[in-house]
């Protein structure tokens, strides 16, 4: 049985003060601070170390009595208004009572709390600079429903779990302290007290808005908000995230696009050069590689625990915002990569973290990931499907971001990914897609789309999931593009070939037009095609150096002339010679050699006819804009198509020549008669090729041809693509 006996002098229960002293209580606010008690308020307060401690009023000083048995624990009458001053070793220190503060957190957000629907946790959670009851302060919050005790720590505190502990919030699971006298920098993490009494290993806050560098785990307090500028764009920016418009993403790892001098990442600011250059060549959004705070460059931001703190590699959260508004007022959108999927086990993040499986699954089967070593999410826990797609819209609201890349989604679809027999467990209908994880994407979908207009989803999804892009309310995951993932691994396969050997394998590159409509497709070269060992793009292509640039260049025109978006990765822009490493600068003396420099000028100017160009864009994503013109010319390796976008915009003819041999007086049909301008031809000079082709136009004869009433002789260049227009 606990004691029930009282300190004589305040009436203080002995078994809860000594549970107090010792970081054992759960509920600090029963104990600490101003209570009536034998009918005198009376103050406790716990202060490990101290020698003395005195109460300091309007009145005057007023000394506080040291509960016997108890040590650290001081308490006594005090009136009124106070705070507090400590003397030991001849050294003292004063501070405002965190004891004496009602709580922050109201009623409703209680009420949503509990429920798992806050759809703007990071309002809540997390560590805010606030001003409270007229002090300033910081105020923390943080779930841990399993948790006897939560403590806030830091070097304010000496990093010990008894001097703050954390008020509980009822039913809600969360525990919340406002502790005066902290400011935005503070370095902090929660103390846990396990069901049972162990001690957890420190952890960083889930909701934390910045982390210290690392090696460095703890969370840092950062202030939210941004001197925005960009009301102009956010308001505008609909049409330039639609099917509709020419969507050319430039990936690009912060890290590593270029590194300052002495080898250090450039900061956010430094970043705006990268800004520039995406938009000089003509890119319509940069798509950053994950942001979010991770303890291990290798994992490439891949294997997040800050997932609201952009890293502090590059700068502050306000420096992070000052980016991405500059980019718009480049004119460029900026997508995030976004990874809901899984979690590092670092102790310090969020395994295991209030003792229990609380953000991942208890069973290995569901909640551990194979493949990375990494934690699964429990997608079907109402809290932590809040939790995530609350991070989302924080994304999208808290820094205009203007779309999310959402990485993995075929790991989180199907239960038995990357599985074997007997390693996974059946959803309740006994089959392998992941309900939770479904409705969590629809419910993510229609929540960021609805909250934050003018955004795009689109989801890494590499299986055949039917309705990926398909809208929620038609039974689809509501995302607004899909990654083709086949089309990239077919066409790379088909482009390592030598070319004697293409004509086996024509299928390759027109095998995506039989399912080019069934989602809204972006065409991805990213990153993961440029590592471990598969090589960089120009060294995939075969031949010597100079069949490996026009390789590439006809690919690229064959990229852009095909229906979808496009993404990619930076560095393949101008033809980096050696595999992505995240650790280092990419090549850009490179450009100092006119071939380098050519394959750069062809994707800026392929950016350029596509944005310009409706028939090239308009409908990427809609059967309507694109007829065969020749798919079956395997022998000569040849493929030939019309794009074509609104009634009254001029088709484009794209004719691509996969073989190293010229073909001159190739008859190509054409949808009507006249001249057709020579718009774009991979092999021009200016690109590093051998300046082959048709003087700049050809003139349409009525002979018919490909099923057009109209044709022309056409010069293609080995190895080259070219597109034709009207006039």
């Amino acid at each position: 049985m606990p004691s029930t006996a009282k300190h004589s002098a305040t009436g203080l229960d002995l078994g809860m003060a000594t549970a107090i002293a010792a970081g054992a209580h759960g509920d600090p606010f029963a104990v600490l601070g101003p209570h009536m008690r034998d009918g005198q308020r009376t103050v406790t307060v716990l202060q490990p170390g101290a020698e003395t401690v005195h109460a300091r009023t309007p009145e005057g000083e007023v000394a506080l009595s040291p509960v016997a048995g108890v040590p650290g624990l001081f308490a006594g009458p005090v009136p009124g208004a106070y705070t507090l001053r400590a003397q030991a070793s001849g050294a003292e220190w004063t501070w405002d009572d965190p004891y004496r503060f009602g709580p922050v957190l109201g009623e409703m957000d209680e009420y949503l709390l509990g429920e798992g629907t806050h759809r703007r946790l990071w309002q809540v959670l997390g560590a805010h600079p606030i001003t409270h009851e007229g002090t300033a302060g910081v105020h923390f919050a943080v779930w841990a429903p399993n948790a006897e005790r939560v403590s806030v720590v830091g070097d304010f505190n000496v990093w010990d779990g008894r001097r703050h502990p954390m008020r509980r919030r009822g039913a809600t699971g969360v525990w919340e302290l406002f502790i005066p006298g902290l400011a935005e920098g503070t370095v902090y993490k929660y103390e846990i007290r396990a069901q049972g009494g162990a001690i957890l290993p420190l952890k960083a806050d889930p909701v934390g808005f910045g982390g210290e560098h690392p090696p460095a785990t703890g969370s840092v307090v950062r202030r939210l908000g941004a001197d925005w500028t960009d009301a102009d764009w956010m308001a505008s920016r609909a049409p330039r995230n639609s099917v509709d418009a020419p969507v050319s993403i430039y990936e690009v790892h912060l890290g590593s696009w270029k590194r300052a001098e002495g080898g250090r990442p450039l900061s956010y600011f430094e970043l705006g050069q990268m800004v520039d250059y995406a938009a000089d060549m003509g890119f319509t959004h940069i798509e950053l590689m994950p942001i979010s705070e991770h303890p291990f460059d290798g994992s490439w931001g891949y294997q997040p625990i800050g997932l609201f703190a952009p890293t502090i590699r590059h700068g502050t959260p306000q420096e992070f915002a000052a980016l991405v508004n500059y980019a718009h007022e480049k004119g460029l959108g900026v997508i995030l990569d976004w990874v809901p999927g899984h979690f590092p086990t670092d102790i310090h993040g969020l395994a295991q973290f209030d003792g229990t499986a609380l953000y991942e699954h208890a069973d290995p089967r569901e909640g551990f990931h194979q493949d990375w070593n990494t934690l699964i999410y429990n997608f079907g826990r109402t809290e932590v499907a809040n939790f995530l797609i609350s991070n989302a819209l924080y994304w999208l609201e808290e820094f205009h971001a203007d779309g999310l890349r959402v990485d993995a989604v075929a790991s989180m679809l199907y239960r038995d990914y990357s599985r074997k027999d007997g390693e996974w467990i059946p959803n309740r209908d006994g089959g392998r897609e992941n309900y939770e994880a479904i409705a969590l994407f629809q419910r993510m979908n229609s929540v960021c789309y609805g909250e934050a207009p003018g955004i795009l989803t689109a989801a890494e999804e590499s299986t055949a999931y039917p309705g990926v892009s398909r809208p929620v309310d038609h039974g689809g995951l509501g995302f607004g593009f899909k990654w083709n993932m086949g089309w990239m691994n077919d066409t790379l396969d088909y482009m390592s070939r030598d070319p004697v050997y293409r004509r086996h394998h024509h299928h390759q590159m027109t095998f995506g037009l039989h399912y080019a409509w069934s989602e809204n497709f972006i065409l991805p070269i990213s990153h993961d095609e440029v590592v471990h060992g598969k090589g960089s793009m120009l060294a995939k292509m075969p031949g010597s150096d100079t069949d490996k640039f026009a390789n590439l260049r006809a690919y690229y025109g064959f990229m852009w002339g095909h229906p979808g978006k496009k993404l990619l990765f930076m560095g393949c822009e101008f033809g980096q010679w050696a595999e992505w490493n995240h650790a280092a600068s990419l090549d850009w003396h490179l450009l100092d050699d006119p071939r380098h420099d050519g394959l750069r000028r062809l994707v800026r100017d392929l950016n350029a006819v596509y944005r310009a160009t409706p028939a090239l864009h308009v409908n990427d994503c809609r059967p309507e804009g694109f007829v065969w013109l020749e798919a079956g010319d395997a022998d000569r390796s040849v493929y030939a198509w019309v794009r074509r976008g609104r009634v009254g915009d001029p088709p484009v003819v794209v004719v691509v020549n996969m073989t190293p041999m010229e073909r001159t007086g190739y008859r190509v049909g054409l949808p009507q008669g006249g001249q057709w301008r020579e718009i774009l031809n991979t092999d021009a000079t200016a690109y590093g090729g051998g300046g082959r082709g048709n003087m700049g136009a050809v003139a349409a004869d009525a002979t018919p041809w490909h099923g057009q009433l109209n044709s022309a002789p056409v010069t293609l260049p080995p190895l080259s693509a070219i597109m034709l227009t009207p006039g």
